[in-house]
């Protein structure tokens, strides 16, 4: 049976709804991070130093789903902060290990009650937040999945 919906309304798209959530719900991070002298982006690539110190370069920009070219500036950025230091990898000078520093290390500590905070704005539990965020994660995995196949 046909429905009555009008598929071509704004509305109705999910890339607009995707849009919109992540521009506001990244916008609910800034005040939490200004603080911190960070960026979103920024936060993100000290989140995988967080879990794994010294990563190549390249890992950090596949990890975090950016560009090499777009991580290469933020490190940059991190590294004049004092917050890491990049150095070439031993078998090949090309690629680059990045290290945190003493204070990006500490810096941790100052965001640990970032998540909690954006838990109690959005006035979510973990279970339900986790749940949303395994659902986006799963979508994200169906589109690269089907990107895969058409190459």
């Amino acid at each position: 049976m046909e429905s009555d919906k009008d598929l071509l309304r704004l509305d109705e798209q999910v890339c607009f709804a995707l849009s919109v959530a992540a521009r506001t719900v990244v916008s609910m991070y800034g005040p939490h991070l200004a603080p911190l002298g960070l960026t979103h982006p920024q936060y993100l690539v000290l989140l995988t130093l967080w879990e794994e110190d010294g990563r190549r370069q390249g890992d950090i920009a596949q990890t975090v789903r950016l560009e090499p070219a777009t991580v290469s500036p933020l490190l940059a950025r991190l590294e004049r902060a004092g917050l890491i230091t990049r150095h070439p990898a031993p078998e090949d000078v090309r690629s680059r290990i990045v290290r945190l520093t003493d204070a990006g290390r500490a810096l941790r500590a100052d965001a640990e009650g970032i998540p909690h905070a954006i838990l109690e704005e959005l006035q979510m539990d973990t279970d339900e937040l986790a749940d949303l965020r395994d659902r986006l994660f799963a979508l994200v995995a169906r589109v690269e999945l089907d990107s895969a196949e058409d190459c």
